[in-house]
């Protein structure tokens, strides 16, 4: 499998997170060979959400954001839910191991609201990224091109940067992801 050896982490909160937007991604992953670890921030499962309003499956969690480093994994994606991106921006474990990921020059993938910590992590300034359409005015006064594209890689700045709109683009949100990471986006 072309992914065999790369473990992929995905940040979230444990309340809030948009189901597919967690869950595909990761099997996509899965699927491709790459192992996939789930930190949120507290030892317990993960409540995702359907749309932002209906309960969707409960996710078991593999370690907490405050547990987490950048040296073991490849890469990491922040999934979308208003409610996961809105929480998520604020705590100060995952802009640590964004901020971390950014450093190494591993590749950062964020989907949907996920971009939100984008911002709040220095992450966007002369970068070209997409989201959903309600961010666009945060990203761009955070000196950001936003881009109306259900997918955009950025390689240009000292990391790879992978960003989607909404639940609609995840086959293009992974596909991305393994292709960066097959073709060797992760340079640290």
């Amino acid at each position: 499998m072309s992914l065999d050896g790369k473990n992929v982490l995905v940040l979230t909160t444990n309340y809030g997170t948009e189901q597919d937007e967690l869950m595909k991604p990761a099997a996509a992953l899965r699927d491709a060979g790459a192992r996939v670890t789930i930190a949120a921030q507290k030892d317990e499962a993960v409540q995702t959400l359907v749309s932002d309003r209906k309960p969707g499956a409960l996710v078991p969690q593999d370690t907490t954001l405050a547990k987490a480093t950048a040296d073991e994994f490849a890469a990491v994606i922040v999934p979308g839910g208003t409610v996961n991106a809105d929480r998520l921006r604020t705590d100060a474990d995952a802009r640590r191991l964004l901020a971390a990921f950014a450093e190494a020059g591993k590749p950062i993938a964020a989907i949907c609201h996920g971009p939100w910590i984008l911002v709040e992590s220095g992450l966007t300034g002369d970068r070209e990224l997409t989201s959903y359409p309600s961010l666009r005015s945060d990203l761009e006064n955070a000196g950001a091109t936003w881009l109306d594209r259900e997918v955009v890689v950025d390689t240009s700045g000292r990391h790879p940067l992978i960003t989607s709109r909404r639940p609609g683009d995840l086959d293009a949100f992974a596909s991305a992801i393994v292709d960066v990471l097959e073709t060797g986006g992760d340079r640290g």
